[in-house]
C-alpha cells in the first residue's frame, strides 16, 4: 500500500533529521539524568519511603519525564514542517497525505524508545535493581509504549495548532513537569491537601504506580486499570483531534 511505503519514507526522513541534530535527543536524556543523580545522591538520604530502594521508587517518574521531554522534538518538528513551507512541498507531491503524520509518529516512537532505554541503563549504573518477572516486564513495556504513543499524539496536536515552534516546545515542557506533581518522586500522602488531590487524580500517578509495582514485583491493583483507561482515552482523543486539525489545515 502507498501509505505504508510513503510513511516509511517520511519515517526515514525524520530519523535522519534527528541524527543530524543529536543535541535535541541529548538534552532529553541529559536533563532527566541530571535529575536522577540529584535525587539519588542529594535528596535520597532524607527521603523516608520505608524499605524501598529510592532509585527503584523514582526511576519510573524519571523515565516518564524523559519521554515527555523527548516529545518536544516531535512538537517542534511538526510545527516547523507546517509553518516553514515544507508541508506545501508535500502537498504538491503524489504521496499519501496521512504519511506525513504517521512518519512523524513512528520517528517519535523510535526516539522515545532509544532515550528511555538509555535512561534505564543510567538507572542501573546508580543502583536500579528491579524485581519484575517476565510478566511484569511485559506490563512495564506495554505501559511505557502506551504512554509514548499518548504523549507523542499530544505533541503532534500541539505542533499542528501552535503558531511557533517555540510555543509548541514550551507547552510540551510544561507536561514534562507533571511527574513532579505526582507519586513519581514522593508519596502523595506527604503532600498538602490541594496538591495531593491533584497528584492523586492526574494521569501520571496511576501510570507511575503501575510501572513501579511491576518493577518491585508487587500487584498494581486498580492503578493498572485506571492507567490503562487514561492512556486509551487520551490516545483516542488526541489521535482524533490531530487528524481533524491536520485535515482542516490540508484542505485550506
Amino acid at each position: 500500500m502507498r501509505v505504508i511505503s510513503d510513511s516509511k519514507v517520511m519515517f526515514m526522513r525524520n530519523m535522519k533529521i534527528s541524527f543530524r541534530n543529536p543535541d535535541t535527543m541529548a538534552m532529553s536524556i541529559f536533563a532527566p539524568t541530571l535529575m536522577l543523580l540529584l535525587f539519588v545522591y542529594v535528596f535520597g538520604g532524607v527521603m523516608n519511603i520505608g524499605e524501598v530502594n529510592y532509585v527503584n521508587f523514582i526511576v519510573t517518574g524519571i523515565i516518564l519525564q524523559c519521554i515527555a521531554q523527548a516529545a518536544m522534538t516531535t512538537a517542534i518538528s511538526i510545527n516547523v514542517d507546517m509553518n516553514k513551507g515544507m508541508i506545501e512541498r508535500f502537498r504538491s507531491m503524489p504521496i499519501a497525505k496521512s504519511s506525513f503524520l504517521l512518519g512523524h509518529f513512528l520517528a517519535a516512537i523510535a526516539r522515545n524508545v532509544i532515550t528511555a532505554a538509555i535512561m534505564i541503563g543510567v538507572a542501573f549504573i546508580v543502583g536500579f535493581r528491579p524485581q519484575a518477572d517476565f510478566g511484569g516486564w511485559l506490563v512495564i513495556i506495554a505501559m511505557l509504549l502506551l504512554f509514548i504513543m499518548v504523549i507523542n499524539w499530544i505533541a503532534i496536536l500541539v505542533g499542528l495548532v501552535s503558531k511557533t515552534a517555540e510555543a509548541a516546545g514550551s507547552f510540551i515542557a510544561l507536561i514534562s513537569v507533571l511527574p513532579f506533581v505526582s507519586s513519581g518522586f514522593a508519596p502523595t500522602s506527604t503532600m498538602p491537601a490541594g496538591i495531593r488531590w491533584f497528584a492523586e487524580y492526574q494521569p501520571m500517578t496511576p501510570i507511575i504506580n503501575t510501572v513501579r509495582a511491576m518493577i518491585m514485583g508487587t500487584s498494581a491493583g486498580s492503578d493498572a486499570w485506571i492507567a490503562l483507561a487514561w492512556c486509551v482515552g487520551l490516545l483516542a482523543l488526541m489521535f482524533a483531534l490531530s487528524l481533524r486539525v491536520y485535515r482542516r489545515k490540508m484542505s485550506t
